[in-house]
């Protein structure tokens, strides 16, 4: 009997070693572990992928609708002073070959003298308004322009090479640049030394690619000529202005108050406020680097946010100065922003979880994970369409409230501890209003950002220095 109840004692023995083997051997190391959660977090890359694009999707829907909402009205306005078109004659030697003999002959060929203003002053007020299509809105303005020019002859056209008796000043031609001229309302006049001067639609400088209208002025060349125009254009979201020849001086009130000022030349002082804007644009001859008098018309600009040097050397290319009437907060460019910080949020989560892993002893299995990742890529969808509909903070609020508040639920069953899930919670909400501040203060983002991943490594060093990354235990050291 004694004997029988030994080898029961030794078989209980062997099946409770067995038990404790297999389960230590389905316990995974530290190493192992962390493998896991950075193969989940690299998958997250594929549906943060996804909704980076459609962002850009959205941004461009909503550029489609505002061209939808500018059609009948007048695009983005590019307008330019008068610029007097005089045709010359000029006589060119012309070479042939005739019979295998080469021959040169005289020709008198009639080209066009572009004469630019002395100076110029040209006054806009801009009167904008916010119209929606849908959940789209676009900014439109009805513009009113006038200005005063005047023009003279230079002393040195011969220095040119252009013979001042050969001009045809009953041959000149008068223009006006509008690059949608679409915008154009009836309530135009133009005036040449006192006098109104008829004009015809089209005909417009090279700046504007020949859109605008021009007219005939009668005009003796020994005097000056003094011109005076106003007329009503409508327009969205920016207008620019060509400055010509000698002084240039444009100034621009509005009621809108976010402006934005680009282009080759800036105002001096501009005046804002929540009633409004005042600019005033003040360009000088040297500033242009281009004569009064051209034989070739200046070739349309860049219109961009972004300045580009034209060619100097050969002064070919009109310079423009842009005036932009811009909604205060570009929405699509923060949430753009915002998913590039994904994986950010997405590593400070998984992080936590598994520092409650492998310092706690918690175990977090790969599709809870996943399930918490999915979450959390979830956020920027519900951001990008609440936004769309009640402004970016609002929908931030709501966005990462929802958020915060799912993922502090799911870790109370994940975590095993409603106390853990409030620790999950903070972080969380600590994240996302760090997110708000670094998308708020973009100059200082990557100084933010640093000084926050070099803390979060500092503590995960403090809190593993302990852990047997390879092994499933540290060996306890005497």
């Amino acid at each position: 009997m004694a004997h029988l109840n030994g080898y029961s004692e030794r078989g209980d023995d062997i099946v409770s070693d067995y038990e404790q083997s297999h389960q230590s051997g389905r316990q995974r190391s530290p190493g192992i572990k962390l493998l896991f959660t950075l193969l989940v977090a690299g998958a997250l890359a594929v549906p943060l992928m996804m909704v980076y694009a459609l962002v850009w999707d959205r941004q461009d829907q909503s550029h489609t609708a505002r061209q939808t909402i500018t059609q009948g009205w007048g695009g983005a306005q590019l307008v330019t002073g008068p610029v007097l078109v005089i045709p010359y004659e000029e006589t060119v030697t012309e070479n042939s070959v005739v019979d295998g003999k080469q021959t040169s002959k005289l020709t008198r060929v009639t080209r066009e003298l572009y004469l630019s203003p002395v100076e110029q002053k040209i006054a806009t007020g801009l009167d904008p308004q916010l119209k929606q299509k849908s959940i789209y809105a676009s900014v439109l303005y009805n513009a009113a322009v006038e200005g005063t020019a005047r023009f003279e002859l230079p002393a040195d056209l011969a220095r040119q090479g252009i013979d001042p008796d050969a001009l045809m000043p009953e041959r000149a031609e008068l223009r006006f640049g509008v690059s949608d001229p679409r915008g154009l309302q009836s309530q135009s006049a133009v005036t040449v030394n006192g006098k109104a001067l008829a004009t015809r639609p089209g005909g417009g400088p090279a700046a504007t690619s020949g859109a605008g209208f021009h007219g005939f002025p009668d005009w003796d060349e020994s005097q000056a000529m003094n011109v005076a125009w106003s007329y009503g254009l409508r327009g969205s979201e920016t207008i620019s202005l060509v400055p010509r020849g000698g002084n240039t001086e444009w100034s621009v009130t509005s009621s809108w108050p976010h402006p934005s000022f680009s282009g080759g030349f800036l105002p001096g002082d501009p005046q804002i406020s929540d009633a409004g804007f005042a600019a005033e644009f003040a360009v000088p001859d040297l500033a242009l680097g281009q004569g009064l008098a051209m034989t070739s018309d200046l070739e349309p600009p860049v219109v961009t946010n972004v300045y580009t040097d034209p060619d100097m050397r050969s002064g070919s290319q009109a310079r423009v100065a842009t005036i932009g009437l811009v909604e205060p907060v570009d929405l699509y460019s923060r949430i753009d922003r915002s998913v590039k910080y994904g994986f950010l949020i997405i590593g400070f989560t998984f992080l936590t979880f598994l520092m409650f892993d492998v310092v706690a002893g918690v175990t977090v299995a790969a599709a809870e994970y996943l399930l918490t990742g999915a979450g959390l890529v979830l956020f920027f969808v519900l951001l990008l369409a609440f936004a769309e509909v009640t402004g970016f903070t609002i929908a931030y609020l709501v966005a990462s409230a929802a958020i915060v508040g799912l993922i502090t639920a799911y870790s109370a069953s994940v975590l095993k501890s409603w106390k853990r899930a409030r620790v999950m919670g903070v972080l969380l909400a600590g994240l996302y209003a760090l997110l708000f501040v670094l998308l708020s203060l973009e100059a200082w983002s990557l100084l933010i950002g640093s000084l926050l991943l070099f803390a979060a490594l500092a503590g995960v060093m403090y809190a593993t220095r302990n852990i047997d990354w390879s092994g499933l235990a540290r060996p306890s050291q005497n």
